[in-house]
């Protein structure tokens, strides 16, 4: 397997589930970390549990859903050196209306986090990964880009928008040695449902009820084993579920 000792990774989203779990991987495998988020408190606490690994950490706040906070961002961070890995996790969830119910506002946010925020952020690293003709992108996707399900609508629009992306940047970054790779999780207890429910924890807990659902952890592992492949494996696609759910509708609960 391939050594991440001395890679640099940016990874979006980092405070909390799988991106943090990401983050304390990648530490761990010895790659030097850029640890995003829109609280510095959580970060620098991050940062401090992650200082035992003894690998260079700093850390960078913005919003992934406003352009010019990242084209800003990323060009002073990237000034100062090259990105070899990006994972492109942060994003969320909201509301599971009808779609002639929904809340256009809440339309907004996920379309700006999931969909432009990973186009902003990919379009910063990018450009320095061709031009040294190395990298590794990591795009979180899900299950909700592959199979829709009722009340998902824009959520699952905006997760089928990151898996064509991944698609389109391998197409993009054909002759080079840079590998893009989605990964789409199933259900995955982190604070996901909590966000998608406004802080309802009764509604976020029944989501995983019955069964034992994903872990970030597990998440981070695949992202590991993905990111350490051979320089020439480009894993593309993987979907990851628990064992207990077969796909959005086929969940076996047996509490």
């Amino acid at each position: 397997m391939k050594s991440l000792t001395g890679k640099r990774a940016f990874v979006s989203g980092a405070t909390s589930g799988i991106g943090e779990a990401c983050a304390r991987r990648l530490a761990a495998a010895g790659a030097d970390l850029v640890l995003h988020g829109r609280s510095q408190e959580k970060l620098d606490a991050l940062k401090t549990a992650l200082s035992e690994h003894g690998v260079t950490i700093d850390t960078v706040t913005f919003d992934v859903r406003d352009r010019h906070a990242v084209e800003a961002a990323m060009g002073a961070l990237l000034e100062e050196s090259a990105v070899d890995i990006l994972i492109n996790n942060a994003g969320l969830a909201l509301g599971l209306s009808p779609l002639d119910e929904g809340d256009a506002d809440e339309w907004e946010e996920m379309i700006d986090a999931n969909v432009k925020g990973l186009l902003y952020v990919s379009r910063a690293v990018i450009p320095q990964m061709r031009r040294r003709n190395g990298g590794h992108i990591l795009n979180i996707g899900s299950i909700a880009g592959k199979m829709t399900y009722p009340g998902g609508n824009v959520y699952c629009a905006t997760k089928s928008a990151v898996h064509a992306l991944t698609e389109a940047m391998n197409i993009d970054l054909d002759g080079t040695a840079v590998r893009v790779g989605n990964i789409a999780p199933g259900a995955v207890e982190t604070n996901f449902s909590a966000t998608r429910f406004g802080g309802d924890m009764r509604r976020a807990d029944a989501v995983y009820e019955g069964y034992e659902p994903l872990h970030a952890d597990d998440i981070a592992d695949l992202a590991l084993y993905m990111l350490q492949a051979p320089a020439h494996v480009n894993i593309q696609d993987v979907l990851i579920m628990p064992t207990a759910q077969r796909n959005p509708y086929v969940l076996s609960r047996d509490g």
